[in-house]
């Protein structure tokens, strides 16, 4: 059955912020190295890093109509994550749609399908994760739904869900998780700030990390060459 749910549940504002600040590697290791999208999911320009509510759409293959659709339940600050019920790359989404999302105060969008009019969406510094670049079009003629879970580039997504999504691509982190993803998150950070300073003085990974007795009982000789 094809549904629209106007109405999801949203996680806490303050979590979305710091899930945000920190960055999809950062919130990618803190869960457990867990939510990772596949890498074919890539930003159409360098630079956005944003994190919101994941509102979903449901498309099928060269039809855009979904996203149509769920302009009309999209919230501030909401990123709009689209499936699609089987691959395709056709470029349903393109500069007319993206000044449409940024109107109505989306943060961006994450397409497992293609989008178009590249040059105008960087352009636009309109927020774009994509599977492909293609100038196909789409057409208006099949119902999907919105607000229902999808599998978006290998990844569950429940409406309500916080997508963060910067450089390194897109983590999907689970709306009731999302504060103690934020918490784990910012230990992490502060660990690595630890880190960074040791390594700015010129201490090395085996070291910090106290590697070198676990290398050895692997294994792992020294000898002091040269072997030729």
């Amino acid at each position: 059955m094809s549904t629209v749910v106007r109405n999801i549940h949203r996680a806490d504002a303050g979590a979305i912020a710091t899930l945000e600040r920190l960055g999809v590697s950062t919130v990618h290791e803190a869960q457990g190295r867990s939510g990772l999208m596949a890498p074919y999911m890539r930003p159409l320009w360098r630079g956005a890093r944003i994190a919101g509510s994941a509102v979903t759409a449901l498309c099928h293959p060269g039809d855009n109509w979904m996203i149509h659709v769920a302009c009309d339940v999209l919230k501030k600050g909401d990123i709009l994550v689209v499936a699609c019920s089987s691959e395709n790359t056709d470029g349903a989404f393109g500069d007319l749609l993206a000044t449409s999302l940024k109107a109505l105060g989306a943060k961006g969008i994450v397409l497992d399908i293609g989008c178009r009019d590249a040059a105008e969406i960087t352009q636009m510094k309109f927020p774009l994760w994509s599977r492909a670049i293609s100038a196909k079009g789409t057409v208006k003629a099949t119902i999907g739904s919105v607000n229902v879970p999808v599998v978006c580039a290998g990844v569950a997504v429940k409406p309500g869900d916080v997508i963060v999504a910067d450089d390194d691509g897109v983590v999907v982190v689970d709306r009731k998780q999302a504060s103690e993803v934020a918490r784990l998150g910012e230990e992490r950070e502060k660990k690595e700030a630890v880190s960074r300073a040791r390594l700015q003085k010129g201490e090395i990974g085996l070291d910090i990390y106290d590697m070198r007795k676990t290398l050895a009982d692997r294994g792992l000789k020294y000898i002091d060459g040269p072997l030729d």
